[in-house]
């Protein structure tokens, strides 16, 4: 077991909450446009700050542990591409301007640590109390594969976001963007602004990622500080990524497929281990470098098999999956017909 003190656990929740508080304060003082130039160099710094983190917890704690830091780093960060797209989505559906993207990013990412260490702490008390936790975490990653497989070429539907549709129904919204802010006065009436919404739609979708990445995550370490420091480190250079490569998501065109693959094969192996540990000890389990290993074939061949494919095909896009199907616009319009 992983012995982590007290003193470590703060100076790493002090190292991210300082790095977190660097981008709000960009975002906050300093509204402007990312250029592709900042954006590279904030993306390199941040992979350059994970990369020398798991070089320090592998000289610190044994390169067994280093193993599953990284493995879990990469899942995550695999993951967060994903989260990309919707970023995107959201960006695109409710306009937000340039200036704000920046802050309406890092709020989104503080959102999603938040949520994420709940749902830290909750799955490892329950992995600790129940094992069958790995069997449940297990098919719950193979059905999202699932789902997402067959739902690989749909975005998804983020004015049909429950939180959205009811906030538009119960709170008084202006028409416009008021300097960034959230709410606003209007003729002594209290209001909110689109960005409001948006930081609603993006909490909302990061809560439905967090289902997902948390048991992937505990599919290759059951150590929630290695957990952690992985999504932590992962959703960290979320913001700058957003900037340097949301001109190209919509070259990855299979990337969707190759996310699911990878839910499929941890949720695989949480079940081998369930087994391992519950049924018989003959059952094999899949080793971490094992995972660490496919994780990164399964990324280089769909990244490389995306480019060909858009090579070849300029009208190829890409799209960010979703778990469910969602009615296309001619069905819609059909339905309306009839209605």
């Amino acid at each position: 077991m992983l012995n982590i003190s007290l003193l470590t656990w703060a100076v790493t929740i002090g190292l991210i909450l300082a790095l977190l508080a660097v981008d709000l304060i960009l975002g906050a003082v300093r509204p402007h446009r990312v250029g592709f130039g900042e954006a590279t160099a904030w993306s390199v710094f941040y992979i350059l700050v994970a990369v020398g983190f798991g070089a320090w917890f592998a000289l610190r704690y044994g390169g067994e542990f280093g193993t599953e830091y990284f493995a879990g780093y990469v899942v995550e960060k695999s993951l967060s591409v994903d989260n990309l797209f919707v970023f995107v989505i959201i960006m695109t559906t409710f306009a937000v301007p340039a200036e704000h993207q920046h802050k309406v990013l890092t709020f989104g990412i503080v959102l999603a640590l938040a949520m994420r260490a709940i749902f830290i702490a909750l799955g490892a008390t329950l992995l600790a109390l129940f094992s069958f936790m790995f069997l449940l975490f297990g098919l719950l990653l193979i059905y999202t594969a699932v789902q997402l497989f067959r739902h690989r070429d749909e975005d998804p539907d983020i004015e049909d976001n429950v939180m959205v549709k009811a906030a538009r129904r119960l709170l008084p919204i202006t028409d416009h963007y008021v300097g960034g802010k959230l709410t606003t006065r209007v003729d002594g009436r209290r209001m909110v602004t689109p960005l409001f919404i948006v930081l609603l739609a993006i909490g909302s979708i990061d809560l439905l990622f967090a289902l997902d990445s948390i048991p992937a995550v505990f599919g290759v370490t059951e150590e929630p500080y290695i957990v952690f420091v992985a999504n932590a480190f992962a959703l960290l250079g979320l913001r700058a990524l957003f900037f340097l490569v949301s001109g190209l998501l919509d070259r990855l065109v299979y990337l969707s497929t190759g996310l699911s693959l990878i839910l499929a094969f941890i949720g695989v192996k949480l079940i081998l281990h369930w087994a391992h540990v519950d049924l018989d000890h003959r059952v094999p389990e899949i080793s971490t470098p094992v995972s660490l290993a496919v994780i990164a074939v399964v990324l280089t061949v769909v990244t490389v098999a995306s480019l060909i494919k858009t090579k070849h095909d300029p009208t190829a896009k890409a799209h960010a999956g979703s778990l469910r199907a969602h009615p296309r616009p001619a069905d819609s319009a059909q339905e309306a017909d009839r209605g």
